[in-house]
């Protein structure tokens, strides 16, 4: 995020404002998990296939038993996802949607064709029981959450969210149709949300922290 807490632009941009070695940072972080997580508004804007580019990170994940990719898992609500995104045109590794029996017939067709549908009943996603779902159905056991910021304030709503990892990067955005690492609501947390530092390194201008999220008791 910007100095002054902005992760985007007012228009939704992709983010291009953060360094080399930040884009290194994220997918370092990505090749942890046994599953990446996105939300279709991120997906739909960044339009990204979520791979990992280097041998060295792929090799990392096969030397600790993993995938040489995470499984990559899409969460949206109406279930518009548009199927000719990068992420469907590579078969690195399997994809699951977890989406609502809102999502139109024809959508349904044309992604089924890509990828395993998860379709519930509700008006939204339970993201508890999705990420349940991924443990039972899918063994995964860590799962890598790259946003957006609506999708990363409903899990710190649902006490889901075990650690942030966050670059401060040099700039300043400023307005307020920009939003911050919670989105743009202008409501606050029923309770606050304590974080414990547990890293802290900079690079050149940027800042890199990694911070505990503490659990509700």
């Amino acid at each position: 995020m910007t100095v002054d807490g902005k992760i985007t632009t007012k228009n939704f941009t992709p983010i291009d404002f953060t360094s080399r070695e930040d884009k290194l940072h994220l997918l370092r972080q990505r090749a942890l998990g046994d599953a990446v997580l996105i939300g279709h508004s991120t997906l739909k804007h960044d339009n990204v296939r979520l791979g990992l580019p280097y041998a060295e990170l792929r090799e990392a994940r096969v030397d600790r038993g993993q995938t040489p990719y995470p499984l990559r898992v899409i969460i949206s609500n109406e279930g518009r996802i548009d199927s000719r995104l990068k992420i469907f045109q590579s078969d690195i590794s399997p994809i699951v949607i977890f989406s609502t029996v809102r999502m139109p017939a024809r959508y349904q067709k044309l992604l089924r064709q890509k990828a395993t549908l998860h379709l519930s009943d509700a008006a939204a996603v339970d993201l508890g029981w999705m990420l349940q779902q991924l443990r039972t159905e899918y063994g995964i056991r860590s799962v890598a959450c790259e946003g957006g910021a609506t999708l990363f304030r409903a899990l710190l709503e649902e006490d889901l969210v075990d650690q942030l990892n966050l670059t401060i990067a040099p700039y300043m955005f400023g307005g307020a149709g920009a939003p911050t690492l919670t989105g743009l609501s202008r409501d606050f947390f029923p309770r606050s949300i304590k974080c414990s530092l547990t890293d802290v390194r900079t690079v050149g201008e940027e800042c890199f922290l990694t911070y505990r999220i503490k659990h509700r008791r």
